[in-house]
């Protein structure tokens, strides 16, 4: 998710430093803000909402805002007093899908059948089907630069409906996408009509990308391998907290980070952190972290769920914490380098609740690519189209459309990497954090640098550019060194108590940066 850096927002998305004159609108925490979201939310997990929605438009309160972080107009104090209010309420309705979508490791772990054993075998070597045995940080170099690939090629179009990315990929010649957006050839009125991502057009098209430009899907990475060499495998969600408070500025956070750092401000401790006036709990934000804990347990899915799960019940809840947990075992699974996409899916399956609406929405989008009678490029459009037809009255951040689109683009391109990033991105919805995803993978499984195609990596130039500690124009091979030295260290996840808290008793979490 490409973010601006700024803290505050007006109604129509352009950024406090655009007009000097603009009222201080702190974006994704407001409370008259949050509870279009959280009446949003109310309707996907099915709590009956209908008394507090009347309440809501009664007082004239705003419906959740579409794509920035503020609502128009800004709310004075009696409506802004009574978002809280009903915040409040919203949080105590039950949810029919509680039972099936748990939160707690215990739980959560009871409703996965196929919970898979941790350490199963040694990382490497190579299963049928599997990709060759190769040394751990060529591979994790090829997930790294992946990973930057696929965010690189997602944000100039991120936020862009699905018919804005496909008539600017048409208007190009570069439909199916195949290739870096481009606006040589680009028609001005298609231009006009769907203008590119403000802040990524200046260093993420195919006439100007030099180096990986900074972006919160590769800053989260850096945050976790940070994390990881402070802490290591034992950490705690009392850790994460801090390393953020020490090392992520407010400012670069948002949706789910955002209201989870806020709560950490006003003294609230995980994991209440995650819950309190959160209506983005079930976003994607926690996903876009979790490749490193699969990078540094590769084959061993458990343990990297494991370590998502403490990761992500920082910010997130239910299948927020389930898209960490899937993705962190996919790219585990991937890093073993022991199976095809296939197994990689299947083990990231594995460590979801069977009966959970993330599980459905990733084997929604498996079906639909398998059944899909072309198999090429073109033909994964129909179920693009069908995923739309599904999900296309979540939010564009949600996980639950995000994860049926990566599953569907990972299984229809039968894990090349080209195939995988392309089609990904090219399904819309949060285009650089699907595309990141899927170019971890596929890259992990190419099984080298020199295995991914040259128009790809030659223009990141080996570089990644970052404000997360010391890391601005690290090279992409130091990163795997890092990466590696972490995967050989590392002996399993905390199972104790204080795992499964976050904290053990007596834990605090202090804001200064010298404890």
């Amino acid at each position: 998710m490409t973010r601006r850096p700024e803290q505050t927002e007006r109604p129509d998305g352009a950024s406090s430093a655009d007009e000097d004159a603009a009222p201080l609108r702190l974006s994704w925490v407001q409370p008259e803000d949050l509870v279009g979201h959280e009446l949003r939310q109310a309707d996907e997990d099915g709590r009956d909402a209908t008394a507090v929605r009347r309440r809501w438009q009664a007082a004239g309160g705003a419906p959740a805002p579409a794509r920035a972080g503020t609502s128009a107009p800004a709310a004075g104090p009696e409506l802004r007093a009574l978002a809280g209010e009903l915040l409040d309420e919203l949080a105590a309705l039950p949810s029919p899908l509680a039972g099936d979508e748990p939160t707690e490791l215990d739980l959560l772990r009871a409703g996965c059948p196929n919970w898979p054993e941790s350490d199963r075998a040694a990382p490497g070597e190579a299963a049928p089907g599997g990709t060759p045995r190769t040394e751990p940080a060529a591979r994790l170099e090829a997930g790294w630069l992946g990973r930057a690939a696929g965010c690189v090629l997602g944000k100039p179009v991120e936020k862009l409906p699905l018919a804005g990315i496909r008539e600017i990929a048409q208007a190009t010649g570069n439909w199916p996408l195949n290739d870096w957006f481009t606006e040589v050839g680009l028609p001005a009125e298609v231009a006009e009509r769907w203008p590119w991502n403000r802040r990524s057009r200046a260093t993420s098209l195919a006439e100007n990308i030099d180096g990986a430009p900074e972006d919160d899907d590769l800053n989260y990475p850096l945050l976790g391998l940070l994390l990881l060499e402070r802490h290591g495998p034992g950490f705690r969600t009392a850790d994460v907290a801090q390393l953020w408070l020490d090392e992520l500025p407010a400012g670069r956070t948002f949706t789910a980070e955002r209201v989870a750092y806020r709560n950490l401000l006003a003294g609230v401790e995980p994991p209440e952190t995650a819950r309190r006036h959160n209506p983005f709990r079930e976003w994607i934000g926690a996903q876009i972290r979790a490749d490193v804990f699969g990078w540094t347990r590769p084959g061993d899915p458990a343990a990297a769920a494991e370590a998502a799960w403490r990761d992500a019940t920082l910010t997130h809840s239910g299948n927020g914490v389930y898209g960490a947990m899937f993705a962190a075992a996919l790219v585990a699974e991937a890093a073993g380098g022991r199976t095809d996409v296939h197994g990689c899916l299947r083990a990231g399956l594995s460590v979801v609740p069977a009966r959970s609406r993330y599980a459905t929405a990733v084997r929604t989008g498996i079906e639909l690519a398998r059944a899909e009678p072309a198999g090429d490029a073109a033909g994964f459009a129909t179920v693009v189209d069908a995923l739309h037809e599904r999900y296309g009255a979540h939010h564009w951040v949600h996980v639950l459309p995000n994860a049926a689109l990566l599953a569907a683009a990972l299984t229809h391109s039968d894990g090349d990497f080209t195939g995988a990033i392309c089609r990904t991105v090219s399904g819309g919805w949060d285009t650089d954090s699907n595309g990141a995803t899927a170019g971890s993978v596929t890259g992990l499984l190419a099984g080298h640098p020199d295995a991914l195609p040259e128009r790809w990596i030659a223009p990141l130039a080996g570089r990644l550019a970052s404000t997360v500690g010391d890391f601005d124009g690290i090279g992409f091979d130091r990163l795997a060194e890092r990466t590696a030295a972490l995967a050989r260290s590392g002996s399993g996840a905390r199972t104790d108590s204080t795992a499964r808290t976050g904290r053990p008793e007596g834990a605090t979490i202090d804001p200064r940066s010298d404890t």
